[in-house]
């Protein structure tokens, strides 16, 4: 398989990355939301990001196939130089190194925008999720146990941080 193309996400993407999103928000716990996104609510999420906080696609042969976000992590001003990332790839292109393409580079553009660290919150059950950032040298910082009920089962949450120099 050829490297995915990752440029900076359109407003006309937000179709493909609300559907990739809500395939997990149906059947899985890497999000905790538990009913779909409608467009509108993705389009007004894209809107809250901007040069600071990018939204990201990868792409092969044309076809966005996965999306990254980095998002402001809290609303208080001493919390500006820290974000938190969001990685999904389309279920149908899973195990193909996309997530690791991604996160790399959400991490290259989180330093050239100066963000200090990134914040991964990750259920505990994500065993991929929590080896790919580990890989990206993220740091296990917290872990919160039964904090989300998800498909009849509490789940744990893991908190991951990579610093920035």
């Amino acid at each position: 398989m050829s490297a995915p193309a990752i440029r900076l996400a359109r407003a006309e993407d937000m179709g493909v990355v609300n559907d990739i999103y809500n395939h997990y928000v149906l059947h899985s716990t890497c999000t905790f939301q538990e009913t779909p996104e409608p467009l509108a609510g993705r389009r007004e999420w894209f809107a809250r990001h901007g040069t600071a906080h990018p939204v990201t696609v990868a792409e092969l042969d044309g076809q966005i196939v996965g999306w990254g976000a980095l998002s402001a992590y809290h609303s208080r001003s001493a919390y500006r130089f820290t974000v938190e990332n969001s990685v999904y790839v389309d279920a149908r292109f899973q195990r193909r190194g996309l997530g690791a393409a991604i996160l790399g580079d959400l991490v290259e553009r989180a330093g050239a925008l100066g963000h200090h660290a990134i914040i991964a919150v990750i259920a505990a059950d994500q065993a991929a999720s929590l080896g790919l950032h580990a890989r990206f040298g993220f740091a296990e910082v917290g872990h919160f146990r039964e904090v989300g009920r998800k498909f009849g089962r509490w789940l744990d949450v893991v908190y991951m941080e990579r610093q920035n120099g």
